[in-house]
């Protein structure tokens, strides 16, 4: 039987991720880098053949499958599923990462040093410790996979979601018999390459998505990784 694929891929960089802050599902344009990468990534893809392309309603993805698009008349089916948007980060949606890590360490500054009667520290110590405070709750919520930001999503909640998106493709591939591309997030992508390749949680939470590079999967099987490029 013949292989049928997948080619998943991020969108271009926007203007909030080249400042810093929680996009989520704000809808923050291609920065004329990202634009440059959707470009780089549409030419690696301009051999593949697929008919049927999905996408979320964030313009960042429609913008990068628009340019992927230009190499790709044989694709006639667009489909719009917001199941592989990006991580919703909640109230922190909009919200740079350093404007967060200092106001989240003065915060747990106070709850923590000062609400444990912790003799004085200097100015200067006292920074630090805030810093060091507020980039671990950083951490927690940005990498933390059962934590979710404050009305917002955890990896677990994000990866319920994908694995739905996952059963539903399959069907549609079997069925059609059609390779298909996906225009998608960093933190979706991140979860459909944990089901995909049955990576564990610790190695899902440490990957780096790339703007300008796609994974290929095989319907086959659909959990065995082929290769990215």
């Amino acid at each position: 039987m013949e292989k049928k694929k997948v080619y998943l891929f991020r969108h271009g960089e926007t203007f909030y991720n080249e400042k810093g802050i929680f996009t989520g599902w704000k809808d923050s344009r291609l920065s004329p880098k990202g634009i440059k990468s959707a470009r780089v990534l549409a030419r690696k893809l301009k051999n593949k053949k697929f008919q049927i392309a999905f996408y979320t309603r964030l313009s960042r993805s429609k913008d990068t499958l628009k340019e992927v698009l230009k190499f790709h008349p044989e694709c006639k089916k667009l489909i719009k599923d917001d199941r592989m948007i990006e991580r919703n980060y909640g109230i922190l949606n909009g919200t740079s990462h350093e404007a967060f890590i200092k106001k989240m360490g003065k915060k747990l500054y106070k709850l923590e040093i000062e609400g444990d009667f912790i003799c004085d520290m200097s100015k200067e110590c006292r920074k630090k410790t805030e810093r060091f405070l507020g980039e671990e709750e950083y951490r927690a919520i940005h990498r933390g996979y059962n934590i979710p930001p404050p009305k917002g999503e955890s990896f677990a909640m994000v990866e319920k979601r994908v694995a739905s998106f996952i059963k539903d493709l399959k069907k549609i591939m079997k069925k059609e018999k059609v390779n298909v591309a996906i225009s998608s997030h960093g933190n979706s992508i991140r979860l459909f390459r944990k089901i995909m390749e049955n990576a564990t949680k610790e190695e899902t939470t440490k990957w780096k998505i790339p703007y300008d590079k796609y994974y290929e999967y095989s319907i086959k099987t659909l959990i065995n990784f082929i290769n990215y490029k």
